[in-house]
């Protein structure tokens, strides 16, 4: 669709929408961000250290404990799993609130044409119809139809996963369907101007943008089990058919030898709770604490214990490599010059 037909179906001008439309539009529309799921507070964090079969085991075996006034036992087994929730929600807590410190710090300005004065305004507000002004170096708010560029490249990386900056052409009419990557008169959310200066007029915000497709698309996917916790499941099913043997076996032993019911009970209880490896959670969840330590010296911020062990599991990623795992920027890391020291960076 020309430029022109872009405007009026927005029901804009080249001299941008008027300060009290942009205020209705924003009301209808909302803010032009991706919606941020709400972090679970301390209670549930804590709460959330407890779902593990192993958990369960000793749950269940500090019950016993007390049924059998074991009082020993089941206050050992109490201070395990309190220290193993403690670690874990302290570790799971930081992080999670170091994440929410940094999400506060990015924030994107945007120069906007309003009632044909231009303002910079924080890119939430802008809305469908506004007109925004692009130069190198800025990130693009929202998805654009260009109306204007000299010498425009974006670099798309984040989208198409192609390193190369594509040149812009406001003049370009392409189909609807053309392919993203195809699609020279746009310039998408997140992607960032490499070189030149342009025009564009807001045609999708937040959700709507091809970004946002891409982010519903990711929230959608179910999250598979973490290797870890498959890994338990079948170790505490391992234990308690274990335990379930040793009880019965003993249990069979006592009666033979001619022992009362309510005492063969006390002994097969006693024994499970023997069996049962109370250690085993807090050396996991420091080992995992750690590793969570580590990452977070390589500027790795995780959000949940498992995901260190989940990571590590890794064999083989299947990737693009340009803005996954590299951000397709050139860094300064030394600094030469003739005759001269050399600078570190």
């Amino acid at each position: 669709m020309p430029a022109e037909e872009v405007l009026a179906a927005l029901q804009s001008s080249r001299h941008g929408l008027s300060l009290s439309e942009a205020g209705a539009r924003l009301e209808l529309h909302g803010p032009n961000r991706l919606p941020r799921p709400r972090p679970p507070g301390l209670g549930r964090v804590f709460l959330r250290q407890f779902a593990s079969p192993l958990i369960y085991v000793l749950l269940a075996a500090a019950l016993l404990s007390v049924a059998i006034q074991h009082w020993s036992d089941a206050l050992f087994i109490a201070a395990v799993l309190l220290i193993n929730a403690l670690i874990g929600t302290f570790q799971e807590y930081s992080a999670q609130r170091a994440a929410m410190a940094l999400n506060a710090l990015v924030t994107t300005r945007s120069r906007v044409v309003r009632e044909g004065e231009a303002y910079e305004i924080d890119a939430e507000e802008l809305v469908p119809g506004d007109l925004v002004l692009l130069e190198s170096g800025d990130r693009v708010p929202a998805d654009l139809r260009l109306l204007s560029g000299s010498d425009l490249e974006t670099d798309e990386s984040l989208l198409t996963g192609e390193s190369l900056a594509v040149a812009k052409s406001a003049d370009v009419v392409l189909s609807p369907d053309a392919p993203l990557a195809e699609r020279r008169n746009m310039a998408f959310a997140g992607t960032l101007v490499a070189r030149g200066q342009g025009e564009g007029v807001v045609v999708a915000t937040g959700l709507e943008t091809e970004l946002g497709h891409i982010a519903t698309d990711v929230v959608e996917q179910p999250l598979g089990q973490a290797p870890l916790l498959a890994r338990m499941e079948r170790f505490t099913r391992k234990v308690a058919l274990l335990v379930a043997l040793a009880a019965v076996v003993m249990a069979v032993v006592a009666l033979g030898r001619g022992m009362g019911y309510a005492e063969v009970f006390m002994l097969a209880v006693a024994l499970a709770v023997s069996v049962i490896p109370e250690g085993l959670p807090v050396a996991l969840t420091v080992a995992l604490a750690i590793g969570m330590r580590r990452m977070a010296r390589r500027h790795v911020i995780i959000r949940r214990l498992v995901a260190v062990e989940a990571l590590g599991s890794c064999t083989f990623i299947a990737t693009d490599k340009t803005g996954t795992l590299t951000l397709n920027q050139l860094t300064v890391r030394r600094i030469h010059f003739p005759g001269l020291e050399s600078w570190e960076v």
